[in-house]
């Protein structure tokens, strides 16, 4: 049996049906055929049982078949200790991403390590032509480059991505309502100007008036600010 018949057999005995029903909902335009149905905690306890096996020919196996084996393979680039494999993994992983899931549980905390070398990767996503590749790099400025690492070049960055894509855009608009929270006097402005196309500045506001993080005041101001 190869590691990759042996990891399929093991993500099928973590099936839940009722779970698979639930996830084909939210993940749409993934087949559901193409969902086993196993829970992310249960992903995270096999990723932590293969450390100790050697899973090298199953992460060059790409594209894998099922969503689960992809949200397994982030887990595991996500928990790389070495930086340079992590880059290796993810240059070679994110072209095969294919829903907003997998995409958004890839974390990799090892590449925050070097915050220089590390926001020259997140330039270069944000820029690919992939969907997923360039949400995954708007979510890790968004994740790691708000706060005391923040830059006002760095809304720009997101600003002139421009796309028809309603997971990029919601991304986008994710982004900017966190920034908001985080930085509103740098970032107010792109909403005054409206620099984000409607729905994305729209969804902006929406997001940014749910948060609990943003006053009441700041809320009732983005209410007038919404494009009709």
């Amino acid at each position: 049996m190869t590691i990759a018949e042996d990891i399929r057999n093991r993500l099928m005995s973590l099936k839940d049906e009722s779970y698979k029903e639930f996830n084909s909902k939210l993940i749409p335009n993934v087949d559901e055929s193409l969902i086993i149905g196993v829970r992310v905690p249960a992903l995270r306890k096999l990723e932590k049982e293969l450390r100790s096996e050697n899973i090298g020919d199953w992460l060059s196996e790409l594209p894998h078949k099922y969503l689960e084996e992809n949200t397994l393979h982030g887990i595991v680039i996500s928990c790389m200790k070495s930086q340079e494999e992590c880059l290796s993994g993810l240059d070679e992983f994110l072209p095969y991403v294919d829903n907003w899931a997998t995409c958004d549980i890839i974390n990799p905390k090892v590449l925050a390590k070097d915050k220089a070398k590390f926001l020259t990767c997140i330039k270069s996503w944000i820029k690919s032509d992939y969907l997923y590749t360039s949400r995954f790099g708007i979510e890790m400025l968004m994740s790691y480059y708000l706060d005391e690492e923040f830059r006002s070049e760095y809304l720009e960055l997101v600003a002139v991505v421009k796309s028809e894509e309603y997971y990029l855009n919601m991304m986008i608009a994710w982004f900017f309502a966190t920034a908001l929270a985080k930085q509103w006097d740098s970032t107010i402005g792109y909403i005054e100007e409206k620099r984000l196309s409607k729905w994305t500045h729209n969804k902006t506001i929406q997001k940014a008036i749910e948060s609990y993080r943003i006053s009441d005041e700041q809320k009732e101001y983005l209410r007038g600010l919404k494009i009709k």
